[in-house]
């Protein structure tokens, strides 16, 4: 990208070649549904619905907002963006209704795909906490196009800490999906804040991507990641689907805790034998490895006790020799954190450089936002208390999602509990409403006008639907 920009192409951030911005090349393009399940209205779900429905893809586009009712907050504040952007973009909200077989939000999605457009050839699926680059889909559905052996398409987040303990647990418990691109974009890690699949596969079922989700199923990525790994199917990310993810500025730790609660629950659900026994290897290993990493802290502190203790000893040589081996492994251990938390900084300055590139006309991601002495406490706490999460997922198989209790059996959602009581009134990450007053955005800004521009130029009416 940086080669192209300085070899004259200003839109690289959108294509490599900037003759694939020619309207006959245009027309070709192929129609995409967006599938967005919205639950809940936060701080930064306005500027994330904005990137979103703005993106500068040029080929027939629609979005699909879900909601579960019109009481949800989401719905309201989604309503008037639509109407703001008018007839520049084709977008439309959806009432799903509640859910009863599976999760609320994958319930979301699959109603989303009974009404996309019977000519889509492509459907995304987006959380309403991601925040698009204005190429993100032309470059999803290049890669598509390009290799047809892609059963589903991905991306990863690139979390941004508001400055608490918490949010720097969940950049630290994000940061290990970041290695799918290192293996030249195979990879079997999915995020189910960005997936794109063909349409195609929803319509005849294929291997049961519908009835596996519909008939208990608790988490879109890992059910679609079971059936992608049975079938041995490819799931690919290209090097820029990488986006920013801003995470709430109140993000408190018993947030972060149900919501790593809610990340070990997915273990618990499975389709069939061999993903039971995939979970099993996957919890196993996890645990031993998080406390494999905690551990030696432990073991550290110790040495130096004993190494402060041995002046005062009255078997003073033989405490110090002890004393010795054991600050030289903890030296070790110091030396390993400094190159490990080098590693991270590294990788999240190019990922900041790279989602910078992307989108040269939004809010400027910063390196130096992020506190690398909360970060290193973030992975110590993260992976102490990954297992116990684990543990009590596995004893309880019952999860509070969002005000939401499901409860699993033999893998499956087996009971729906919907309550206030079960939760707080803010989900875990993006501190979004979910009852109450419903909310209303804020007034349009330069940056609602700039969004509405690109809106127009680059999809001046709706499209036949």
């Amino acid at each position: 990208m940086k080669h192209n920009l300085e070899g004259g192409n200003s839109f690289a951030f959108i294509c490599d070649d900037i003759n694939e911005l020619e309207h006959s090349a245009q027309l070709d393009l192929p129609r995409v549904s967006v599938v967005m399940p919205l639950k809940g209205f936060g701080e930064h779900n306005l500027q994330n619905w904005r990137s979103q429905i703005t993106s500068l893809y040029g080929g027939p586009l629609e979005f699909l907002f879900l909601v579960e009712s019109i009481d949800d907050p989401a719905y309201h504040a989604v309503s008037k963006l639509i109407s703001e952007f008018k007839d520049s973009v084709d977008a439309k909200i959806i009432v799903a209704g509640l859910s009863t077989t599976c999760s609320q939000k994958i319930h979301n999605q699959l109603v989303g795909v009974e009404r996309m457009h019977k000519d889509s050839k492509y459907v995304l699926f987006l959380d309403d906490d991601v925040r698009l680059h204005p190429g993100s889909i032309g470059a999803l559905t290049k890669e598509m196009e390009k290799n047809p052996d892609i059963f589903i398409q991905t991306g990863y987040p690139l979390d941004l800490p508001s400055g608490s303990l918490g949010s720097y647990c969940i950049y630290e418990y994000h940061m290990p999906c970041s290695m799918g691109f290192a293996t030249g974009g195979k990879t079997f890690f999915l995020w189910g804040g960005c997936m794109m699949m063909h349409a195609e596969d929803f319509r005849k079922d294929l291997y049961g991507v519908v009835s596996g989700l519909r008939d208990g199923g608790y988490s879109d990525d890992m059910t679609l990641a079971a059936i992608a790994g049975q079938h041995k199917r490819l799931i690919s990310s290209p090097p820029v689907a990488v986006f920013p993810h801003p995470l709430a500025s109140d993000l408190s730790f018993p947030r972060y805790w149900n919501y790593l609660r809610k990340q070990t629950f997915v273990l618990e659900s499975y389709i069939s034998k061999v993903n039971w026994l995939m979970n099993r290897a996957l919890f196993s290993s996890h645990c031993y490895l998080s406390w494999a990493f905690v551990f030696p802290y432990f073991m550290a502190m110790t040495h130096l006790a004993a190494a402060l203790r041995a002046p005062y000893s009255d078997s003073l040589l033989k405490e110090t020799s002890a004393s010795c081996s054991g600050l030289t492994l903890a030296g070790c251990l110091f030396i390993c954190t400094i190159l490990e938390l080098a590693s991270m900084w590294n990788l999240t300055k190019v990922e900041i450089y790279l989602c910078n590139l992307l989108s040269p006309e939004g809010p400027r991601v910063s390196l130096g936002s992020y506190n690398w002495g909360l970060v290193f406490i973030a992975m110590l706490v993260d992976n102490l208390l990954y297992p116990i999460s684990a543990t009590r997922s596995h004893f309880t198989q019952s999860i509070n999602w969002s005000g939401i209790r499901y409860h699993l059996k033999n893998g499956k959602i087996s009971k729906i509990e919907r309550s206030k009581e079960y939760g707080s009134n803010l989900t875990d990450l993006g501190g979004k409403h979910l009852y109450g007053k419903r909310l209303s955005p804020p007034k349009a800004s330069f940056l609602s006008s700039l969004s509405r521009s690109l809106a127009q130029w680059h999809q001046p009416k709706k499209y036949d639907s």
